[in-house]
C-alpha cells in the first residue's frame, strides 16, 4: 500500500493514479514548466479521481494560472455535481492494485524513454566545426522554444545536452 508518494512532474506525465487524494503544488505562483494554466490543471486533476480530493497551491500571490485553475474547478465540479443529481449517482474513488499501478508506470516510463532518446537539437550533437559555446547558445534558444511549446520532455533533453556541452568546455580550459 502507498501512503505517500512524492514526485516531480510525475502526476503530470499520465499516469494512472487513480487513489491520489492531495496534490501540493509548491511555488505555485512561479513562472515556468509546470505553473502554465493546462499544466496546473494536469496535476490538479489528479487528485479529482478520489472523492475526498483536494488540491493546495503555496505561493505568495495568486497568478492567472492559478485563478483559471481555481475558476474552471469550481465551474466543473458545479456541472458534475449537478449531472450527478440528475441522474442519481453517487461519486465513488476508482481503485487499483500495486501491481496494476506498477504496470502502468513501467508502460509510461518506457513511452517517455522512447520520446525523450529520440529527441536532440536540430544541430546535432558534432559539434567538432562548431564553437561548443556557440552551440550551447543555440541549444539553449531550442530548449527555451520547446518549454514555450509546453514540450518539456523535449525541454528536458536539451537542458541535459546544455549541462554536457557545459561540462566538456569547463575540462577544455
Amino acid at each position: 500500500e502507498f501512503v505517500v508518494l512524492v514526485g516531480i512532474n510525475l502526476l503530470r506525465e499520465g499516469l494512472d493514479l487513480p487513489e491520489v487524494s492531495l496534490v501540493v503544488v509548491l511555488d505555485a505562483d512561479k513562472q515556468g514548466f509546470l505553473r502554465s494554466k493546462s499544466s496546473l490543471m494536469q496535476v490538479a486533476g489528479r487528485a479529482a479521481r478520489h472523492v475526498g480530493g483536494e488540491v493546495i497551491l503555496y505561493g505568495d500571490k495568486t497568478t492567472d494560472a492559478m485563478d483559471y485553475l481555481i475558476k474552471e474547478t469550481a465551474r466543473r465540479r458545479k456541472v458534475q455535481e449537478t449531472f450527478n443529481k440528475k441522474h442519481g449517482i453517487t461519486p465513488k474513488t476508482v481503485y487499483k492494485s500495486v501491481d496494476n499501478i506498477m504496470q502502468t508506470t513501467a508502460v509510461a516510463d518506457n513511452i517517455a524513454e522512447e520520446k525523450y532518446n529520440t529527441k536532440s537539437s536540430r544541430r546535432g550533437t558534432d559539434f567538432d566545426e562548431l564553437d561548443k559555446q556557440m552551440a550551447v547558445e543555440i541549444i539553449r534558444q531550442e530548449m527555451l522554444e520547446a518549454a514555450e511549446k509546453l514540450e518539456f520532455e523535449i525541454a528536458a533533453k536539451l537542458r541535459d545536452q546544455i549541462d554536457k556541452l557545459e561540462k566538456e568546455l569547463e575540462t577544455s580550459f
